[in-house]
């Protein structure tokens, strides 16, 4: 399971521009020195050693700490949606 997000505000590395990041589903080796209540709860520490591990293109930790808050939120809120159950209606 994954799912791309467009980025209000792109992130510049170098000479490259990403205006998309596909995130994963994390299975449990992207999750080993974390609490997935710290996920749960959108803890931005957790989520700047987990997106890392899970984006395409691979994002580093200064790429996260400079992504813009709404773009950040948004990302927090796919991975927390990763860590549910689907329910059989959905």
């Amino acid at each position: 399971m994954s799912i791309t997000i467009t980025l209000q505000t792109p992130l510049t590395r170098g000479e490259t521009e990403i205006k998309e990041v596909t995130l994963r589903k994390p299975g449990t080796g992207e999750m080993r020195g974390l609490a997935l209540s710290d996920l749960l709860q959108m803890n931005v520490n957790a989520l700047h050693k987990v997106l890392p591990r899970i984006s395409s293109p691979m994002l580093t930790e200064a790429d996260v700490a400079k992504m813009d808050i709404a773009d950040f939120t948004e990302m927090a809120s796919e991975v927390a949606g990763f860590l549910l159950k689907k329910s059989p209606e959905a």
